[in-house]
């Protein structure tokens, strides 16, 4: 049963993996890359300042979503995949050499699970319980789901790593969330609201919608910088 399900992982990965266009290789790389996502870290601290009227606050609920990171991407980069050791599909000796490989790109050795979706997942779910608004939801998941097709069209997590990853970095940030509620706001002045202005828990829908607006025009960035590199 093992075996069956890793050959399936295997020819699933090989299906999704690279294409015949460079402007594609171009946007994923771009993608990718944590640097190309800086601005929308800028918007939701910004985000996070705006809407909360303590320190204590702002710092908690900062402090949680590198809490985020450290649970769901460092365990899972310097204990899971040295203790796993599960080839990256790149340095896979059975199916290494037909993985397409993107500007020589081939991530470390082991790849299991993917980093890359547990961090964004992790902070994608933790947002979302905090500020509580649907399109903002909607926009955070996407973003975290571009980010794992990324990763497998360059070849460098098999499927089930990235569905691991998301669901590890599901249960990490239910966790901080709780671990915020329960430690670090015992009390909650802010509501909840009811007004369209503002999200359940407070937040001011017109500064969300900003942080998406950062989310969109980044996405675009991405097209336009694969276009010059082409």
């Amino acid at each position: 049963m093992t075996d069956t399900l890793i050959h399936i992982d295997k020819q699933l990965l090989l299906l999704l993996n690279g294409s015949d266009s460079l402007y594609v290789d171009a946007m994923m790389s771009t993608l990718t890359a944590a640097r190309t996502w800086i601005p929308l870290y800028i918007a939701l601290f910004y985000l996070v300042i705006r809407n909360n009227d303590s320190v204590r606050k702002i710092v908690s609920i900062v402090g949680c979503a590198l809490l985020c990171v450290l649970l769901a991407g460092t365990i899972d980069d310097t204990i899971v995949k040295p203790l796993v050791q599960r080839w990256r599909p790149t340095h896979d000796p059975e199916i290494g050499v037909l993985v397409d490989i993107v500007d020589g790109y081939r991530g470390g050795n082991y790849g299991f699970f993917s980093a890359h979706a547990a961090n964004t997942f992790s902070i994608a779910v933790f947002f979302i319980l905090v500020v509580r608004n649907v399109y903002l939801s909607i926009s955070l998941v996407t973003w975290s789901l571009v980010n794992c097709w990324t990763r497998l069209y360059l070849g460098v997590h098999y499927p089930g790593d990235i569905l691991v990853g998301l669901l590890w970095g599901g249960v990490v940030a239910l966790g901080v969330y709780i671990f915020y509620q329960r430690l670090l706001v015992k009390t909650n002045d802010k509501g909840p609201f009811v007004s369209t202005q503002y999200s359940s828990t407070g937040y001011v829908v017109s500064d969300v919608d900003m942080v998406i607006a950062v989310l969109a025009y980044t996405f675009v960035y991405a097209q336009l910088r694969a276009c010059f590199l082409i």
